[in-house]
């Protein structure tokens, strides 16, 4: 209820401009023998893990090579943009994914490691990228596998060329990405504009605010909650759940 007389402020955008879902890792088994999810890469966007349960490791091919980090309930690991991240479980593992620029991730920021014939096509990318929609769930976790294992398919490629030329072989698989993204690139600057620039903003003006000795700023003082959609989406990596608000 509102005790004041003016209307109440609009509710605020989650923190920092970032977004947050619930994420439980694919249990199917690969050719080489481990579960889990499909590697790729986020262009613009940083991401975080906080592993909520279970057993696992993050695979990661970065500047600093190829490593592994292992995962269990109560870790933290957290990565920036051109990091190459491959999610396997072990144990049940669960966590909630918290990404960068909210927005842009499901606006497309995720290039996946398709072997080179694929990614020298974007047409041919779109096509194994996209998941059915409107279909029995059977028929996309069956799409969403498929499109695991071909990212896997180019994932070893990969691998093996960082480990036999090092971080040249990295930046050869950040190119395709660029050219991959490219086209959206106008879209995102609106989503990161509306969505993390204008909180940005709004700091910034506080601060001018506070160092004046003004207390204008919280005047805009307001909640917000969200729920969770019902049922789990399939997404590169496993399971999704998000909660009710596109800026999450």
């Amino acid at each position: 209820m509102n005790s004041g007389k003016d209307q109440p402020p609009p509710p605020p955008g989650f923190p920092g401009g970032t977004a947050v879902s619930r994420l439980r890792v694919y249990d199917w088994e690969s050719a080489d023998g481990l579960c889990g999810g499909s590697p790729h890469l986020h262009t613009v966007s940083s991401e975080a893990y906080v592993v909520t349960a279970g057993t696992g490791a993050v695979h990661t091919i970065s500047m600093a090579g190829i490593q592994q980090h292992g995962l269990a309930a109560g870790s933290l690991v957290w990565f920036s943009p051109g990091t190459v991240h491959r999610l396997v479980n072990t144990d049940g593992l669960t966590l909630n994914v918290i990404m960068s620029n909210a927005g842009l991730p499901e606006a497309g920021d995720a290039v996946l490691t398709f072997p080179r014939r694929i990614l020298q096509d974007p047409d041919l990318y779109a096509a194994h990228a996209a998941l059915p929609r409107d279909a029995k769930e059977s028929e996309v976790a069956a799409a969403a596998r498929r499109r695991r294992d071909l990212a896997l398919e180019g994932y070893a490629e990969l691998h093996t060329s960082v480990l036999r030329d090092g971080t040249p072989a990295l930046a050869e698989f950040h190119r395709a990405a660029a050219r991959l993204v490219r086209p959206r690139v106008g879209h995102w600057k609106e989503l990161w504009s509306a969505n993390v620039q204008s909180q940005v903003k709004a700091t910034e003006q506080a601060l001018r605010e506070l160092a004046d000795g003004s207390a204008a700023s919280l005047a805009g003082a307001a909640v917000a909650s969200a729920e969770q959609r019902p049922g789990e989406g399939f997404g590169m990596c496993g399971r999704l759940t998000t909660w009710e608000d596109s800026r999450l």
